[in-house]
């Protein structure tokens, strides 16, 4: 039986898997009481006192700085909270909610939660939780998610303050199970051509992927493009049931007699043997025949790498966007006598091709960290052809023998450079200190009937609303109040895409996180390509396993 776990570090979510595989042997004799005897002789004969339990955890901690990048000692406290974006749920009253002008502004109540089922909206102002004031006095995310989250079934009373009514409401919620959503957005990109973002890999992923699937072929999606892009991760389990929803059971005359089903990806390490992880066999996937297209960037990571590297690796579809990050070990959970915790790498995960995930390690933690910034120096970002593979690295799909090429990450079998055409420091800026989140909420609030009546869908919004220039001129006075001082030329370069973040922003804050990303995707230039491949004929060009597919003739976009 498998186990699976996960943690998360800053900017990427990994995956961690237990095996109930035999126990390593340890010679503890050697490898332990000598580190033990010194610490007795410190704590009996130390000239000063010391925090036995404080050096023990620096020795640890350094000693794992010395295997791997991810090898990692972490707390019980820290685990409980790591493993919570992945779990599918938490309990709280199921809120989003935004601080602005030191005050709590519920941003959207979560679909089929208890706020929700009350009858709270979008716009209303918290004021008060259980007598306490919370406006003005200020207040920080930890506050309120101190306040409102605690146990299913116990019960918390909140003071709402609404436009329109001149007295508090007060609502008394009663808090629950509140779902964490992983699919981000499912919604038609172009004409038979839905588009799926996930943004990580959750213990209800597979569940949400189906579900957008069934919606977007029931308006007449042929083709789907799924975004992993800044998909950091996840659990192993979703990545293998991603894969399978992709996959046929059906094998290639050259597989093995004993091979049953497609394989998706396998671990191996010098004290577990090989574990394959393969599609079922006689239950169909979700989407199995239509043409697909997977996006990645360098913050595409571990299960997002599986899912894509399997998909390329069978022929099943094109893979866009720039290399993955290159994360492939596996981590096993130890638990230590206090409680706390080792997760230790005991394998590593490899595509079906052979290919292994993970970028090389050998020159130490710093150096694996400054890889984004290597990578940018080399010019990876911005042309394929600095990307040089040794005959070493390359390895062929199952079903076409295409060359992909290993050494870390996917390389994606479509290159598109990252775009900085449109990046400034005055927009940066804007992002840094938050006044396009800050416009959006306040316009939202004081138009938002306006807005819903004039706009009742994202698609009318995203098509006919435009920022009023005075509203826009209104963006840089807040900035400037929050010491980011115009500079002309840097607005100029950067007017369109602050625009259209900007919109997209008030859209999440009129209809729901879909709507963020109809709009941005016009700043996502492999969202764009993506589009491009399965209109123009590049797609039907690349020789990838077509058995079984429904043929179409694409007319060329003019």
């Amino acid at each position: 039986m498998k186990k699976i776990f996960s943690f998360i570090i800053p900017g990427v979510l990994f995956l961690v898997s237990t095996v109930s595989l035999a126990q390593p042997t340890v010679n503890r004799s050697e490898t332990t009481d000598k580190f033990a005897t010194l610490i007795q002789y410190i704590e009996s004969m130390y000239v000063d006192s010391v925090n036995s339990k404080e050096l023990v955890e620096k020795a640890i901690i350094h000693l794992l700085e010395e295997l791997d990048p991810h090898s990692t000692y972490i707390s019980a406290e820290e685990v409980a909270e790591a493993n919570e974006p992945l779990q599918g749920s938490f309990d709280g009253i199921g809120i989003q909610f935004n601080i602005l002008h030191d005050t709590i502004f519920v941003v959207e109540p979560i679909q089929g939660g208890p706020s929700e089922k009350l009858g709270i909206r979008a716009g209303d102002k918290i004021v008060e939780v259980e007598g306490t004031k919370m406006a003005g006095v200020g207040v920080k995310n930890s506050d309120v998610l101190a306040k409102l989250r605690g146990p299913k079934g116990t019960k918390v009373k909140v003071g709402i303050e609404r436009k329109g009514f001149d007295k508090w409401m007060y609502f008394e919620i009663t808090r629950d199970k509140i779902p964490i959503y992983s699919v981000d957005a499912a919604y038609m990109i172009a004409p038979e051509i839905g588009y799926i973002k996930v943004s990580r890999f959750a213990a209800t992923t597979t569940e949400e992927l189906r579900k957008g699937i069934s919606e977007l072929k029931a308006q007449g999606m042929r083709d789907l493009i799924l975004d992993l892009q800044d998909n950091g991760g996840g659990l192993l389990r979703s990545a293998i049931e991603m894969g399978d929803e992709f996959l046929s059971d059906e094998l290639p005359k050259d597989a093995p007699k004993n091979e049953k089903g497609k394989l998706l990806v396998y671990t191996e390490g010098r004290a577990f043997k090989r574990e394959p992880f393969n599609t079922r066999t006689g239950l169909p996937g979700s989407f199995e025949k239509g043409r697909m297209v997977v996006l990645i960037d360098e913050s595409s990571a571990s299960a997002s790498e599986i899912v894509s590297g399997a998909i390329q690796d069978w022929d099943r579809g094109v893979i866009v966007g720039r290399r993955s990050f290159g994360k492939g070990l596996v981590q096993r959970p130890v638990n230590l006598p206090d409680g706390s915790m080792v997760r230790l790498t005991v394998q590593k995960y490899y595509t079906p091709s052979g290919r292994c995930i993970q970028k090389p390690y050998e020159d130490g933690k710093d150096d694996y960290y400054a890889d984004y910034s290597k990578r940018l120096k080399s010019g990876e970002f911005f042309s394929a052809d600095s990307i040089k593979f040794p005959d070493s690295l390359k390895y062929e799909t199952r079903i076409t023998k295409r060359t992909v090429f290993g050494g870390g990450g996917i390389m994606p079998d479509i290159f598109v450079p990252l775009d900085t055409s449109e990046n400034s420091r005055y927009f940066s800026d804007l992002i840094r200190v938050g006044v396009q989140n800050d416009w959006s909420m306040s316009y939202a609030n004081a138009h938002r009937e306006e807005l819903l009546k004039n706009y009742p869908t994202m698609e009318e919004f995203a098509e006919s609303f435009s920022i009023p220039q005075q509203e826009q001129e209104k963006i840089i006075q807040m900035a400037e109040a929050k010491e980011v001082p115009l500079d002309v030329k840097g607005y100029e370069n950067s007017k369109h895409a602050i625009l259209i973040r900007t919109k997209a922003l008030l859209a999440r804050n009129l209809y729901d996180n879909e709507a963020f990303y109809y709009l941005i995707n016009d700043l996502n230039p492999a969202a764009k390509k993506a589009v491009d491949i399965l209109t123009d004929g590049t797609y039907d060009q690349i020789n990838l396993d077509i058995k079984g597919q429904e043929k179409r003739k694409v007319q060329p976009k003019k």
